[in-house]
């Protein structure tokens, strides 16, 4: 698929006049800013205009008007994703729904939300908070991801290790698709098969199938307080085999996750958390079984922890010491972004190969001379190694890019997959057809024909 896209006044001219005022912004320094993601090692380029719409039907006026004018349009929630999917193509409209922010209904007797796809993650767990429910992914973004981002790039989170990624709470969608008819796939109910699962097809298509108006999740009731224990170790193999335990003996956590001491000491460095003086690695465990069984599952991980090599282990005295531990983790990777560029793997391995493939990534850091911070969603084998280069250190760069593919090269041969919950993008395309036999790739590809057959949607992403 090819687009042969028309000159940039007549687009930006066809949005304008297919909008209400103020909806489409074609300032140079204002289209800079969303030239790229948080991943601005992938390729990008300044948008020829930026709209951001309000509703579905405005949404749906925007693919028409690029449809008709073959242009490129790149769906945008908060822009922290990590893969370059949410990156500006050359001559492409960036379409944000930064301003659809409506949680629109939320459903105690069916436990369900419908929400605009710009409604950050967090507010939404506020509030189903408020009626005693629970909406469950929770990626380390929660705070500024939204609901529609999360939704294209299937996120996952602290606690997928024990109740799943969003894929899983994906109930229905509102879609625009790339013949830009506005549709709804899924459903309300708790359960149905009908037809071909459409809805969960567009969950992790990064844009590339449809644009996403409107979604709809199911809840869960909300969770008694969780027991939270830490464990300190000597190093991240340590650690991993901590995890390797855990797993092998059935334990099911509702978090297990891992940060080291480069880490540590970024969070230290900007937040004075005092956590580097105390460990190399920090593994953090939390059980939200109710009553005893959390205090036994608690003590089954501290165990495994000690048994592991922990140089300390214990449980959380009180709720405000275990937020703050869990504070630093998902601070990690801002903290990080203040020491240079960073390049995000995310990489996921069996279980069991955990300590393995966490030893291998320390190697290549040594091998190519690249600091690499690692920060994991330990429980279910996701890791994110987190490269850091000197800024405007072009050779470092370079270095980094290798370890990059090497991290990847590994992953496979461990019988894992080059991502776990941060998506294809820009970054992951080369691991992916790695990953993928010509047969499925072919597969996918005839799916985004059928959808997009003018190629206009996210063009030149995942596939």
């Amino acid at each position: 698929m090819s687009i042969a896209a028309a000159p940039s006044a007549a687009v930006v001219g066809a949005l304008v006049g297919a909008l209400p005022p103020g909806r489409v912004i074609d300032d140079p320094d204002v289209l800079a800013s969303y030239a790229h993601d948080d991943a601005e090692w992938a390729p990008h380029a300044v948008p020829l205009a930026v709209v951001r719409p309000r509703t579905a039907a405005e949404i749906q006026s925007v693919v028409r008007a690029c449809l008709e004018h073959r242009t490129p349009v790149v769906p945008r929630g908060a822009g922290t994703g990590l893969s370059g999917g949410a990156n500006a193509t050359e001559g492409s409209v960036v379409l944000s729904t930064e301003h659809m922010t409506q949680v629109l209904e939320i459903d105690g007797a069916e436990r369900l939300a419908v929400v605009q796809p710009g409604v950050v993650n967090d507010d939404l767990r506020a509030v189903c908070a408020e009626q005693g429910l629970w909406y469950p992914p929770d990626p380390a973004s929660s705070p500024w991801s939204t609901i529609g981002g999360n939704v294209a790039t299937n996120a996952g989170g602290l606690c997928c290790v024990k109740y799943g990624v969003t894929r899983d709470y994906v109930l229905g969608m509102q879609v625009v698709n790339g013949l830009g008819e506005l549709v709804r796939l899924g459903r309300r109910t708790a359960k149905g098969v009908a037809g071909l699962d459409l809805a969960g097809l567009m969950v992790g298509s990064e844009g590339t199938l449809g644009v996403i108006t409107e979604v709809t999740v199911k809840l869960r009731p909300a969770r008694a307080p969780e027991h939270t224990v830490a464990g300190y170790f000597d190093s991240v193999v340590d650690a991993g085999r901590a995890v390797a335990a855990i797993t092998a003996a059935g334990l099911t956590p509702s978090a297990l996750e891992l940060v080291d001491r480069t880490c540590l000491e970024a969070v230290d460095a900007w937040k004075n958390m005092g956590l580097a003086a105390e460990a190399d690695v920090v593994l953090l465990g939390r059980s939200d079984a109710p009553g005893a069984a959390g205090d036994a599952e608690a003590g089954e991980m501290l165990r495994h922890f000690e048994a592991a090599g922990a140089t300390f282990a214990a449980q959380a005295a009180d709720a405000e010491e275990a937020e703050a531990l869990f504070a630093a983790r998902r601070l990690a990777y801002p903290a990080l972004e203040r020491l240079g560029p960073v390049l995000t793997e995310d990489v996921c391995v069996p279980r069991a190969a955990v300590p393995e493939m966490l030893g291998r990534i320390q190697e290549i850091g040594r091998r190519h001379g690249t600091t690499i911070a690692n920060i994991a969603h330990a429980g279910d084998g996701n890791l994110h190694p987190l490269l850091i280069t000197p800024i405007g250190d072009e050779p470092a760069r370079r270095r980094a890019q290798e370890a990059f593919e090497e991290i990847l090269t590994d992953a496979l041969a461990l019988g894992g997959t080059v991502t776990g919950e941060h998506g294809v993008g820009l970054l992951k395309r080369d691991g992916l057809e790695r990953e993928q036999a010509p047969e499925v790739l072919a597969m996918q590809r005839a799916v985004k024909a059928a959808l997009d057959p003018h190629g206009i949607l996210n063009p030149g992403k995942v596939i």
